[in-house]
This record gives C-alpha cells, structure tokens and sequence, in this order.
C-alpha cells in the first residue's frame, strides 16, 4: 500500500516518516501522473492566501488538482489535514481561494491579526478512543457548517475542527509528532477498507 503526500508549502517530510514507521510506504507527490501509483493520498498546507496563489500560478500544481478529483471520484480516499482541508471543502469563507470541492463542509479561514497564531492542544477524538491526541491547532481554521453526510468527529472549543464524508477526511490541525500514531492510522485504515471493496468489487 502506497500513500502520497501533497505538499503546497512547508514540512512534509515529518509525516512522511510517520507513516513510513507504520509498515506502509509513503511518497512525496510532485507530478500528476505520481498520483496513479498511490492508494490514499494526504494533503498539507501552508499559509491559505500564499496557497492560493500558489495554486493559480503553478500550471503543473493545476494539472496535479485535477488528477485528484479524477481520482477521488474513483474512489481514491483523500485526506485534508491543517490547511489542507480548505482544498477538500465545497465552502471555503475566503474569497479567491481555489479548492477540490470534495466535502459538504463550509470552513472558515481567518486570517486577521494573530488569528493565523498555532498552538498545541489535548483533543479528546471519540474514534480514538479515550487517550487525548496532541496536536498542533491552527487558531483561525475550523469547519462552520457540515451537511447531513458529513460525520463529526471532533470539536474543541464549540469549534468543529475534523470531519469525514465516506472516503474523504478533513482536520484543522496537525498531529504533534510524538509516538501517537492514531491520525495516520484511522486514515490508513480507511484506505485498506478501500482497496478491500475493489478487491471484492473485482472478484464479483
């Protein structure tokens, strides 16, 4: 099994090694045609205004976006993580900011003052069990409105801030990077129940 791991600014190489420590094989994606060779595929994001940019200037980025759809419509699953999840969302409440329009989710990206200011929290992720997670927040992203398909799966501070909608997860932070491995894992997990549905989709 094979993960890709899109990166538009910033680290990248952290989660990578997070997922490679979990017996699966992780790749940077570069290139449109990489995206035929991965299973699931995890999204990371910098600073949503430079992102943007980013995505209206960079031709090839342009075409890598494009081979995501193709392949989330296949089924592929696709997770937005930190800033990565205002690509997956259909409402993103940031004018001129491009996205994949995956998710019924709306989000919010605030980026006034010291909103755009990170900080480390304790979250308590039903899924996960009753262990908090540590993670990195991002004070100015959160979801504002989900349709009756999406499921929520966390909220810290009245704030919805992970979600998921079939074969597409979303969170507004990032796992800190200790020897929890729950975030990777819940998503690989949804990638092996992806590739056991086409396995028995082919058998039948």
């Amino acid at each position: 099994m094979k993960i890709g791991v899109l990166v538009l600014q910033g680290a990248f190489r952290e989660h990578i090694r997070a997922i490679n420590k979990l017996g699966c094989n992780a790749v940077g994606i570069q290139k449109p045609e990489e995206l035929d060779e991965v299973q699931g595929l995890i999204i990371l994001g910098g600073k949503s205004a430079a992102t943007g940019k980013l995505m209206i200037e960079n031709r090839i980025l342009e075409k890598i976006l494009e081979k995501i759809i193709e392949r989330a419509e296949e089924g592929m699953p696709v997770f937005g993580m930190g800033t990565g999840m205002t690509l997956l969302a259909k409402e993103v409440d940031e004018s001129g900011l491009p996205t994949l329009a995956l998710m019924d989710i709306a989000v919010i990206k605030d980026t006034s003052g010291d909103q755009e200011k990170s900080f480390q929290a304790d979250l308590y992720i039903p899924a996960f069990g009753p262990k908090p997670l540590q993670a990195v927040l991002i004070g100015s992203l959160y979801i504002i409105r989900v349709k009756p398909n999406v499921g929520i799966l966390s909220i810290y501070d009245d704030k919805i801030i992970m979600a998921r909608q079939g074969d597409f997860l979303a969170c507004s932070f990032y796992p800190r990077l200790t020897d929890d491995s729950r975030v990777y894992q819940y998503f690989l997990k949804m990638v092996e129940d992806y590739l056991a549905f086409n396995k028995e989709k082919n058998i039948i």
